[in-house]
């Protein structure tokens, strides 16, 4: 795993999302205009998780793929975009099923939950991705979660089941 990041494009290239937010504790947080990622679900697989380079924030934790919006960016469709960047995922693969949004007033964070209609291959596709894995729900706790996602890991898990119980989209491809 590298612990140097890859090197920035120059600034004229870089979106003005691309930069920390700094909360009244001093507290940072990545993307000027917020961030989002994506729960991408395949029933009989379970969840995506990605395992975050070392140099990225909370960097050797696992979490979802997702990232910074870009300026004049929706929620979804920067989740959509964050996951095809980082873990391959195939434009159209993912129907998505509903939001849930973090506002701390200054920085607002989108989880975005999604199904998976037939089976692909997560690839790392950017060198924020060391690896990708399909991990059943009941196992994702056992991993070393990001932080920010391991606190919102029960409810998420809650919502997934409760999605499974109710035979949401069991008739997918597998």
């Amino acid at each position: 795993m590298s612990i140097k990041p890859p090197p920035l494009p120059p600034e004229h290239l870089r979106d003005p999302g691309d930069a920390w937010v700094e909360g009244p504790d001093g507290k940072r947080y990545w993307g000027r205009f917020g961030a989002a990622g994506l729960v991408a679900l395949h029933p009989p697989l379970g969840i995506l998780l990605q395992l975050r380079a070392e140099w990225s924030h909370h960097g050797g934790t696992w979490g979802i793929p997702g990232g910074a919006l870009k300026m004049g960016e929706e929620p979804i469709a920067a989740a959509l975009r964050e996951a095809g960047e980082e873990a391959g995922v195939p434009e159209g693969a993912i129907e998505v099923l509903e939001t849930s949004r973090l506002d701390l007033g200054f920085w607002s964070y989108t989880t975005v939950i999604g199904v998976a209609g037939a089976f692909f291959e997560p690839t790392p596709t950017d060198a924020e991705s060391v690896a990708l894995e399909w991990v059943p729900i009941d196992a994702v706790q056992d991993r070393e979660l990001h932080p920010a996602f391991g606190a919102g890991w029960p409810d998420l898990r809650a919502r997934l089941h409760a999605y499974l119980r109710s035979g949401h989209r069991l008739d997918l491809d597998d």
